[in-house]
């Protein structure tokens, strides 16, 4: 096992990236110094987060790599960071999705280039101490902390509503957390202790429960985000530049699953029991709801928004059947949004790159001009639909199975909604790559350049091994969700 650091270096080594950068000079000859600097700083990060994974033990449910000191003297808390079979692959995703993410804004972000470079950088370190954290205040810190760089890279680099968008954003998710901060310190004064991993289990009463599961809530249901707090998403996603659609999409909505797991199962039991019947009618409504606004959306990133919306429908449902197949279904569905999503949003930005516009009605005929990108599109399509073979099969299988051992009219919503995705993806495909090119600016339209290649191949390989191989990433997850399981089951057996 490695003896140093490994945890904190991750963590840090993009904040220490965006400190070279700020000795950057910016101008049109150094740029391209800073980009570079940012991308070789993310994929170092990856080939780090790698490590963890290479080095985690499959059979230990509780954390590894931990690191732990003593941060303020007179109150009980600690910098505590670590990583059990839940946070392994949030961390990887992060890492994985920041330096794509840089590729991806390669071209397309002309001003103000260190900055931008910086916010994602910070992003990203505050997304991996926030997988990271076993302290709730630590937790709590770096959760926050993700809010500031994402309302500038939609408020500064994103589109003509992007001030609204940001605002929108901001104001949703600050709300929520204001409540989780109240929730935190009730908690601290109830035990004394901010320890994640010392509070799994039944500490509180039924009626300290409830308040806490409710503020918790508040907070993690608009990021995740649930209906009806679902409607900050789409305009975010709208207006945001690509690369900002990519990681809120990819990673950022992942925050209120894991907040879900970890706070409201892991340590509010018999709250949790309480609420399951709001969240699975919030979760059917959800589904077919945005399914259906899914529909009848003109432009292609709203579509794929309200998609999104709608698979973390299927996320909450597995989340909150609290059993092993619906949690580790949870868990393979947020991992495999992380990927699809970011796809898609990538391939809306290929087009859009090059025609400026992000219209259904705009295309069609594409596979005619752009065979390898019709390719690609399609294995993220079908990823989204949850074809066989794909990572979205997995998740959304576990799943359903779970949702058999709870209520059949669960089951009934679940796939119902599944249905509906395929009709929208489906719709959107034909659209967009079948038929003929009947719009004369299509015509001259070319195929994925090698720095698209560098970025949609790899997401379209992990499409496809997660689905042929999933238990390579089911095996080390499953013994902590059992431990969360067997918590919450003697907690409500008492």
């Amino acid at each position: 096992m490695i003896n140093w650091p490994l945890l904190s270096v991750i963590i840090f080594l993009p904040l220490i990236g965006s400190v070279i950068i700020l000795f950057i000079k910016e101008d049109d000859v150094t740029s391209n110094n800073i980009k570079w600097s940012a991308f070789l700083t993310s994929i170092g990060t990856f080939i780090l987060s790698l490590t963890l994974w290479f080095q985690f033990d499959y059979l230990n449910p509780s954390y590894q790599f931990e690191e732990k000191f003593r941060w303020f003297d007179d109150f009980n808390f600690h910098y505590h960071i670590g990583v059990d079979g839940i946070s392994l692959f949030m961390i990887l995703l992060s890492t994985f999705l920041t330096p794509i993410c840089i590729l991806a804004s390669w071209s397309n972000v002309k001003k103000r280039i260190k900055e931008y470079m910086l916010a994602f950088l910070f992003l990203e370190t505050v997304m991996i101490g926030m997988f990271a954290s076993i302290d709730i205040l630590l937790f709590y810190i770096f959760f926050e902390a993700v809010l500031i760089p994402m309302y500038l890279i939609i408020g500064i680099w994103g589109g003509q509503r992007r001030i609204y968008a940001s605002f929108k954003f901001f104001l949703y998710t600050l709300l929520g957390s204001v409540l989780m901060l109240i929730a935190i310190i009730v908690m601290y004064r109830n035990t004394e202790s901010m320890s994640i991993e010392a509070l799994q289990g039944n500490f509180f009463s039924f009626d300290t429960q409830i308040f806490l599961w409710l503020a918790f809530f508040a907070s993690f249901a608009v990021k995740i985000p649930m209906w009806p707090f679902h409607t900050w998403l789409p305009d975010a996603h709208v207006e945001a530049p690509t690369a900002g659609s990519v990681i809120l999409a990819g990673v950022l909505l992942k925050m209120g699953g894991y907040g879900f797991i970890r706070f409201s199962i892991g340590m509010l039991p018999l709250a949790t029991d309480y609420f399951i019947p709001l969240i699975m009618t919030l979760s059917i409504i959800a589904i077919i709801y945005t399914s259906l606004v899914a529909l009848a959306q003109t432009d292609i990133k709203k579509l794929i928004a309200y998609s999104s919306v709608a698979h973390m429908g299927i996320v909450t449902i597995g989340i909150f059947l609290v059993n092993q197949q619906g949690l580790e279904g949870a868990m393979m569905q947020m991992i495999s949004h992380g990927i699809v999503s970011a796809a898609l949003f990538l391939c809306v930005g290929v087009i859009y790159d090059r025609m400026h516009t992000r219209e259904i009605s705009f295309y069609g005929g594409l596979v005619k001009r752009m065979p390898l990108y019709a390719t690609v599109f399609m294995i993220f399509m079908l990823g989204s639909v949850g074809l066989p073979g794909t990572s979205g099969f997995v998740g959304e299988f576990l799943v359903i199975i779970g949702a058999f051992k709870f209520s059949s009219y669960v089951v009934i919503g679940a796939a119902f909604g599944i249905i509906l995705s395929a009709v929208y993806m489906l719709y959107l495909y034909k659209r967009i790559i079948f038929g003929e090119i009947t719009n004369v600016k299509l015509s001259e339209i070319i195929d994925i350049n090698t720095r698209e290649k560098l970025i949609l191949i790899p997401l379209a390989i992990s499409v496809i091994i997660m689905g042929v191989f999933p238990n390579i990433f089911l095996d080390p997850m499953r013994l902590s969700l059992e431990l969360i399981i067997t918590n919450y089951e003697l907690a409500n057996v008492r």
